[in-house]
């Protein structure tokens, strides 16, 4: 075994350790009082995502569903209708369109899940950027789980909770694995849930 490859373990635990310390505490504290607010108005959650966040949006929509009682959804769930957007309109307006014919309102909330938040100018993750901006543009509460910098998805969010970036070399691992670690604490919360785990119903 390489000398550079023995220590990889030990090294990305501990890097997963340093970016846990290092997140802020007071954006998720927003994200959970916006959240608040959205169920209290009757509202719903749309969670957007490409790759690996796709599949953590889709994780996300049945967590706040089943345990804290959200009408919740994700574009990527629908692949016929993903697809055919795609396939007609276009990926940058995929998300965007998509949130129109959802009828995404003043009451409601968007959430990205996101290795860099999107950057228009370099032209990386342009579907969430344009959700971003028609969130924006009919009063949506924006906020997001995001590594890097937070790209567009930062500037423009109500709360956006920024993934620490401790070694270039694994950004998108970190990103990706706090996104789950974000939304379950979010869930688990007793301010958000409202119904009981199955296993810690079972054990007490």
């Amino acid at each position: 075994m390489k000398p550079e490859n023995s220590n990889f373990v030990k090294r990305y635990l501990e890097e997963s350790k340093e970016v846990a310390s290092k997140i802020d505490h007071a954006s998720i504290e927003r994200i959970i009082d916006l959240f608040l607010e959205v169920r209290s108005h009757n509202g719903r959650l749309f969670f957007l995502g490409v790759g690996g966040s796709a599949g953590n949006a889709s994780h996300a929509v049945n967590d706040f569903r089943k345990i804290c009682g959200f009408e919740a959804y994700a574009p990527t769930d629908n692949v016929s209708e993903l697809t055919a957007r795609i396939n007609d309109e276009g990926w940058d307006t995929a998300f965007s369109q998509w949130l129109k014919t959802s009828r995404l309102s003043k009451n409601d909330a968007i959430c990205v899940f996101s290795v860099g938040g999107g950057d228009i100018e370099r032209k990386i993750s342009v579907n969430l950027v344009r959700a971003v901006e028609y969130a924006k543009s009919v009063g949506a509460k924006i906020t997001g789980v995001v590594g890097r910098n937070g790209g567009f998805t930062a500037k423009m969010a109500d709360a956006c909770v920024i993934i620490p970036t401790i070694n270039a070399e694994t950004v998108t691992a970190h990103a990706e694995t706090f996104q789950v670690l974000v939304w379950h604490m979010l869930v688990s919360h007793p301010k958000l849930q409202t119904a009981p785990m199955k296993w810690e119903s079972v054990e007490k």
